[in-house]
């Protein structure tokens, strides 16, 4: 970038609205961007350099012409961007993902019009609706219609010179009812423009159009004592009642408007979409992004407004958003962002939508990409933990005893959010005399930590004691004096309320009991204590076994060892006969044995 002179670049770029191009050496364009002034906004990629993230500052290293274009309108800008993204598709600039066709609804231009569902927009007269981002959706929609009204389904050329002629025979749908015949003559096209009124009304979310006029057509029926008439409208209703009692979310007052909500993480983002008609949500789709240069949400719904409200054909006056986009609202466009009410309430529907899906797609990545989720889940318990580092290597420890004795500790390690039980460990404390609990996790975390720097192995990034303020405070003793307490983060949790402590914070850290991080440390602690309380067992059973042998007055510490060598365990030695106990111990020693568990 050395012939490159942003100096002079920007000294040519007016204080306008207007649309950026990066240009790299071998002339391919790299970014495009909008901006209200566009030297002020070109100039903060180089004046600023050291406040841009990582990849921004690679793309300035690039660049080597700069190109602009003013706009009357930030609105125009806006649009502009999108085209010129959508057409050169630059590296740097995000992308929608979903580049899918999608299934329109087509009222055919011709006589006694034909209702089907197409992929291909053509521009011939004819009235689509859509594009319809759920085809099952989209084929209720249509099920209902073809129940509701008796529509024709041919290809046939049903001009009127061409019926007068009798060209054409009634078939099948006539017979079984789901056609008048048009064919024939049987029907005219004023009765079937009805029917095609009641479908447009249908079709553009002003369902109780229909219904109030299905409503008086039933009533009229019924007053002229035609009841089978009045059953079909009843029916109609009916149907459209249910249908519409799952599309209605607001009041009938709201319509004509898009809804724009955002949901993302570090590397992508989702956009959910809703078209509401007559208080309808008659379309609604949601759209992934993959971020390339850390954009801010503001920047990202800003990019997929115009490019959804393009694909959707959208000519909605009216934009609710979550958040001020940074764009200027011109005479054809309002944005709205609703604190309450019924747009507010279609906000947060939106929301729920783009949240969900986010949940389900990253959930689908981490099933085939299982190390996306052990990165996500790092990262989260680094932000809830208040950590520098990811916390990779986890240590918990637990100690265990029965009214002082017998006591022990155990420690679990975990390696990415997940059980490394070839490094679980446990120690016989060896100096601690009586119960007495915190002594017990000094001596362990003293003898775990100081192997681990003699042997100049890594230390964890993360302890966690089990316990409160007192075994916290025990075990931070043994961290100052190997020296290392500020290298690692410790934290102890206890089990009442599930709270974790710091050290010097006499305030307790609750977490979201649903939370991933909560769930991971309790899964530390519980498998600590099951550990700890398994070897607690053994030692105790073994422990009390060996001291019962020594209770036999003329049988030693020797003795015993031999006898456990032999005899593997307390019920074996009992059950063994005076001549296999012979072979290990002398015959006054198997006597006193003998009475020994006979008394």
């Amino acid at each position: 970038m050395e012939s490159f002179d942003y100096k002079e670049e920007l000294k040519r770029i007016p204080h306008k609205p207007g649309v950026y191009q990066y240009f790299d050496k071998h002339n391919e364009l790299i970014y495009v961007g909008k901006a209200k002034n566009l030297r002020n906004r070109v100039g903060s990629y180089f004046v600023n350099d050291s406040q841009l993230n990582s990849k921004t500052r690679v793309l300035v290293r690039k660049i080597t012409r700069i190109a602009f274009t003013i706009v009357d309108t930030e609105i125009d800008a806006w649009l502009l961007e999108n085209n010129l993204i959508k057409k050169h598709k630059p590296r740097y600039n995000v992308m929608l993902k979903d580049d899918k066709t999608y299934p329109w609804i087509v009222i055919k231009n011709e006589h006694f019009p034909r209702i089907f569902w197409t992929r291909k927009y053509i521009k011939d007269g004819s009235r689509y609706y859509g594009p319809y981002a759920s085809v099952g959706m989209m084929h209720i929609i249509l099920d209902m219609i073809r129940e509701l009204f008796p529509l024709r389904t041919c290809n046939l050329n049903l001009a009127p010179e061409n019926i007068s002629k009798g060209k054409y025979k009634v078939c099948l749908e006539y017979q079984i009812g789901n056609c008048k015949g048009p064919c024939e003559g049987y029907q005219s096209e004023e009765d079937y423009a009805q029917n095609l009124s009641d479908i447009k009304d249908i079709l553009n979310g002003k369902i109780s159009v229909v219904t109030n006029r299905l409503k008086t057509q039933m009533n009229d029926a019924v007053t002229n004592l035609n009841f089978e008439v009045a059953y079909k409208m009843k029916s109609k209703l009916d149907k459209l009642s249910n249908y519409q009692s799952k599309s209605t979310v607001v009041s009938s007052s709201i319509n004509n408007i898009d809804v724009f909500n955002i949901a993302s993480d570090d590397s992508h983002a989702f956009v959910n979409y809703l078209k509401v008609a007559h208080g309808v949500v008659i379309q609604t789709q949601t759209l992934e992004m993959k971020k390339r240069l850390d954009e801010s949400e503001e920047e990202l719904l800003a990019l997929a407004i115009p490019e959804i409200r393009s694909r959707f054909k959208s000519t909605s006056k009216e934009i609710i958003v979550p958040f001020d986009i940074n764009i200027e609202e011109s005479g054809d466009l309002k944005f709205t962002i609703p604190k309450a009410g019924d747009k507010r309430n279609l906000l947060d529907l939106s929301y729920k939508n783009v949240a969900y899906f986010k949940k389900e797609r990253m959930l689908q990545y981490e099933r085939l990409n299982p190390e996306l989720k052990t990165e996500r889940v790092l990262k989260q318990m680094q932000k809830d933990l208040r950590m520098n580092v990811l916390p990779r290597h986890i240590e918990c420890f637990d100690n265990s005893n029965i009214q002082g004795n017998f006591p022990v500790s155990a420690i679990v390690v975990f390696k990415d959010a997940k059980p490394s039980k070839k490094d679980y460990r446990h120690f016989n404390v060896k100096t601690v005399v009586g119960p007495n609990d915190f002594a017990t996790m000094e001596e362990a975390v003293f003898r775990r930590y100081r192997r681990l720097l003699d042997e100049d192995q890594t230390l964890p990034q993360l302890i966690i004691i089990d316990g409160g303020k007192g075994q916290l405070g025990a075990a931070l003793k043994s961290l100052k004096l190997l020296g290392i307490e500020k290298k690692v983060t410790v934290i102890g949790i206890a089990k009442r309320l599930e709270e974790l402590y710091y050290p010097g914070d006499q305030y307790p850290l609750y977490l979201d009991k649903k939370s991933e991080t909560l769930k991971i440390i309790q899964h530390l602690r519980d498998e600590a204590h099951r550990f700890g309380i398994t070897f607690h067992r053994n030692q105790r059973s073994k422990k009390t076994f060996v001291s019962e042998l020594e209770n036999i007055p003329g049988i030693g510490k020797t003795s015993v060892e031999k006898l456990l060598k032999t005899f593997k365990s307390a019920k074996k030695v009992q059950a063994a006969s005076d001549e296999d106990l012979g072979k290990v111990l002398n015959q006054k020693q198997v006597k006193a044995l003998r009475g020994y568990f006979q008394d």
